[in-house]
């Protein structure tokens, strides 16, 4: 129902835009050049209400659908604004409407060949951030450890491209860290994903080895089952590769890591996803049997978790999450991510308390722009 609600909205803008351009700005032109101007908009409207309303939701679709949505509809969108905006200064001047359809003209191919960019180079360019993080509480013995934060792999979506995996593997251990954690969003909606890439995930390496825990799209809910499969079938199948790998996954629990005598808690919860995704998180029952004065390190894939119950009934220092993808754009420092999470990627503080979003090592569309795959070194002080 939802879908099938946007693909009206997004029809009838583009109609609007098409006629606009057709009947508005190419008025004197060739009855065929009016034509082809609704011929991009049909094909993509077609094929996206084709493939979901069968149920063919896949990662074709899915590439197909968000590419196809930022080449057709956002170019058309573009042009026709700064167009229109032209045609109502040209009341005053008409050669200004003709200077901005030319300029309309080239914001569309700015617009274009960054698209492109994304497509084919943005979702593959892996980064490397360093941050160093300062807790007055940290044990001293845990001075200067160092933690590789990955999230939302999302591997099926490297199918296409399985070189990036093993790049991606060999950054990480190229950092030589005292610990891998992962928080998250493993797979788009399969545990098969995971099955030609379980190679390079067991090849992950850290002195205190991988811990991770489960986000939404983990749960495998995001797809159709005939019986006898199921969800939980599916669910059971994504955990057992996780620890085949030599992943440690927390399941609503804790860990202890030990330096020296001195110990620092690994705290893991199933997906906190409140009332709009999976939500089988149970913070109480992982923290049992921690004592108060212990330095605490919370994974917890949905960052909107950290204020809805972390801040307020925890003493947890630090939370690593994931999730929000950093929404896979983003110009300068905006990002659309911040319309729908405060915290939707960097580091953030409350007191002494802190919360680290990762925008994300992989994504489940083949696209990425000014928000790359993310690898994530957070070096532990205490000065």
């Amino acid at each position: 129902m939802a879908f099938g609600f946007t693909i009206v909205v997004l029809g009838i803008i583009l109609l609007l835009s098409d006629c606009y351009i057709a009947f508005g700005v190419l008025n004197d032109s060739a009855w065929w050049w009016k034509v082809l101007v609704f011929i991009p908009g049909t094909i993509y409207l077609t094929i996206n209400w084709w493939r979901f309303s069968g149920g063919k939701i896949n990662q074709w679709t899915m590439n197909f659908a968000i590419r196809s949505t930022l080449i057709v509809f956002f170019s058309t969108l573009i042009f026709t604004i700064v167009s229109v905006l032209g045609w109502c200064l040209g009341w005053a001047n008409p050669i200004l409407w003709t200077i901005f359809n030319w300029i309309a003209l080239g914001c569309c191919g700015i617009w274009l060949m960054a698209v492109l960019y994304g497509i084919f180079i943005g979702w593959k360019k892996v980064t490397v951030e360093k941050i160093s993080l300062n807790f007055s509480d940290l044990p001293s013995k845990f001075k200067g450890y160092k933690i590789v934060h990955l999230s939302d792999f999302h591997i099926g979506t490297y199918s296409t491209s399985p070189i990036t995996v093993s790049e991606i593997v060999e950054k990480v251990n190229s950092l030589n860290s005292d610990l891998i954690v992962f928080t998250g969003d493993l797979v788009n909606t399969s545990s098969e994903e995971i099955i030609p890439f379980i190679n390079e995930l067991r090849s992950l390496k850290a002195k205190d080895g991988v811990i991770s825990v489960l986000g939404n799209h983990d749960y495998c809910l995001y797809r159709s089952y005939t019986p006898p499969d199921s969800p939980q079938k599916e669910l059971e199948k994504v955990i057992n590769l996780e620890k085949s790998a030599g992943w440690k996954l927390l399941l609503n629990e804790s860990i202890q890591i030990e330096r020296g005598g001195e110990r620092m808690a690994i705290i893991g919860v199933e997906n906190a996803g409140g009332k709009s995704f999976t939500d089988r998180a149970d913070l109480q029952k992982a923290m049992k049997g921690l004592t108060k004065d212990e330095f605490k390190i919370l994974l917890s894939h949905d960052p909107s978790h950290w204020r809805r119950e972390i801040l307020s009934a925890t003493n947890i220092d630090l939370t690593l999450s994931g999730h929000t993808h950093g929404m896979q754009f983003k110009i300068g420092r905006f990002s659309p991510a911040k319309w729908a999470y405060k915290e939707w990627g960097g580091i953030y503080s409350e007191g002494a308390r802190k919360l680290v979003v990762n925008t994300g090592t992989g994504g489940n569309v083949a696209f990425r722009l000014g928000v790359y795959p993310q690898i994530l070194e957070i070096t532990l002080t205490n000065s």
